[in-house]
């Protein structure tokens, strides 16, 4: 049964996306209940992959349809996919039983059903960009996850529809400069299954064609992934999205994306061809060091809350490329590393963004004054989530960013350490300016005037416990992956790196 769950994992959400649809034709209760069913079984599917490849020390392959591959699409799960599949299920899940009510106060029920249908075709996306071992598919499901997160984005407050517009925009550029590139791989190899294409690229890296086809490659997955400087869709779309959905794409779909990033360097592409053949890693870890530098003073000059965490996942993005430039185990160890606990760093901040908004309707950070005495719980949430960006121990940000210091260090790559060092004490300041207005200014009538009464049901905060219960999960999630990530290195992405 287990040799099925790459095909379950993207399959079962895409199937119940359709069964969303037709149950809200009918009655639109039944639409959370199946998103639920369909996030739960995910959940198992991917757990299950994951002892299995842990248990076994080899990757799970699945062939759609019987067919072997180089002719036929095949599933790949190896221990890193494996573990990002759980991060995103995990994830997923929760961001899901944490949207029911904000979507309540942000979209109209009728819309519904059409949200959580696209909701699914997102995960379903995700899923199968992190499980396919085909260059071509990768690219169907990178659009499938694209496309739905187009809609879903534009179903924001007012100015989601053109900030949606753009984002279409520069999706769409991504997507054929991806589609370019595995053309390019395909006219000079005949192939396109990642693992077929490993040893025949050896013998064509002093090709022209091969080395424009990697640079579309590469540019198309930084649009997506929201690298500096291609990352001038994102802090709209981000900030205008409904709570949930934000909530959804700014920890996954960058992530996901930084994924895709390291298989095509170190898996599908032998490392020395981006690290000794040409200067790959050197330019975006210089890239990579700009964009940190300049989403910290983006993030510091900031009012919106929600908008400062976008330029913080420019930031954090750049930590990741840095793990890559280091080109060494200690660095992408952090870079790995960082991908998984982004994923929960990010999904606690924009939940807790989202919660505040719920509760107070504002996202201006000068109106949170004293906001720990009314949201005692979201305001320790907070603290665990942005100390954890900052890196301190035992939260899991501080183990990612140790690695990626290491890595730089044994690089020798002296001024992205300095940097490293410099963006974390920006990080501090940032998150501290906020943490001072929560803890410590005094109220005034202004904030006061946006909290909102009439709330009902069980609520704690002020916020509901079907809110407050996924994002609490997601705070012990960045405690447990600070402790134990020494386990999850010894046991999964110790396995995961290629030898260089």
């Amino acid at each position: 049964m287990i040799e099925q769950f790459p095909a379950l994992i993207v399959v079962t959400p895409l199937i119940f996306a359709f069964l969303v649809t037709m149950a809200g034709l009918w009655n639109r209760k039944l639409c959370f209940p199946l998103v639920l069913i369909a996030l739960s079984a995910s959940v198992v599917f991917a757990g299950g992959m994951l002892a299995v490849v842990i248990s076994g020390d080899k990757p799970i392959h699945y062939y759609l349809g019987g067919w072997a591959p180089p002719w036929g699409i095949e599933y790949v799960i190896d221990h890193l996919n494996a573990l990002i599949l759980v991060s995103v299920a995990v994830i997923s899940l929760l961001v899901a039983v944490y949207a029911q009510k904000t979507l309540e106060q942000e979209i109209h029920e009728s819309k519904l059903p059409q949200f959580y249908t696209l909701f699914l075709l997102q995960i379903t996306g995700l899923f199968g960009i992190t499980a396919t071992g085909d260059m071509f598919n990768l690219y169907v499901l990178l659009e499938i996850a694209s496309f739905s997160a187009y809609a879903i984005i534009a179903m924001g407050e007012r100015g989601a529809d053109f900030a949606a517009f753009r984002y279409v925009l520069f999706g769409t550029i991504g997507a054929c400069a991806y589609l370019l590139g595995t053309g390019y791989l395909y006219i000079i190899t005949g192939s396109l299954n990642m693992a077929d294409l490993t040893p025949l690229l050896p013998h064509l890296f002093y090709s022209k064609a091969l080395l424009v086809g990697f640079a579309f490659l590469i540019v198309g997955i930084g649009i997506k992934m929201g690298i500096f400087p291609l990352h001038i869709w994102l802090p709209d779309a981000y900030t205008l999205a409904p709570s949930a959905v934000s909530a959804l794409l700014a920890p996954l779909f960058t992530k996901v994306g930084a994924y895709v990033i390291i298989r095509i360097m170190f898996t599908v592409f032998d490392p020395s061809f981006a690290i000794k053949l040409y200067p790959v890693t050197d330019v975006l870890g210089w890239l990579a060091a700009i964009g940190i530098l300049f989403a910290c003073v983006m993030a510091l000059a900031q009012s919106d809350f929600k908008r400062m965490l976008c330029y913080v996942i420019v930031a954090e993005m750049g930590y990741i490329l840095i793990g890559l430039a280091s080109a060494n185990r200690f660095g992408l160890t952090g870079a790995i590393l960082h991908i998984v606990n982004d994923m929960f760093m990010m999904a606690c901040l924009f939940t807790v963004a989202g919660a505040i908004f719920y509760q107070t309707g504002t996202r201006n950070i000068y109106q949170f004054r004293y906001l720990h005495r009314t949201m005692p719980i979201i305001s320790a949430l907070f603290i665990v989530g942005a100390l954890s960006v900052v890196g301190i121990p035992p939260l899991c940000g501080f183990f990612s960013k140790w690695y990626l210091i290491l890595g730089a260090i044994q690089a020798k790559q002296w001024g992205l350490v300095v940097v490293m060092l410099l963006s974390s004490l920006l990080m501090a300041i940032l998150f501290f300016r906020v943490i001072e207005i929560v803890y410590f200014a005094p109220p005034t009538d202004q904030r006061h005037a946006h909290h909102k009464h009439g709330k009902t049901g069980i609520v704690m905060d002020n916020v509901p416990l079907s809110m407050v219960i996924p994002m609490v999960l997601i705070g012990i999630g960045i405690i447990l992956l600070g402790i134990f990530s020494g386990v999850i290195i010894k046991h999964v992405i110790a396995f995961a790196i290629p030898s260089m």
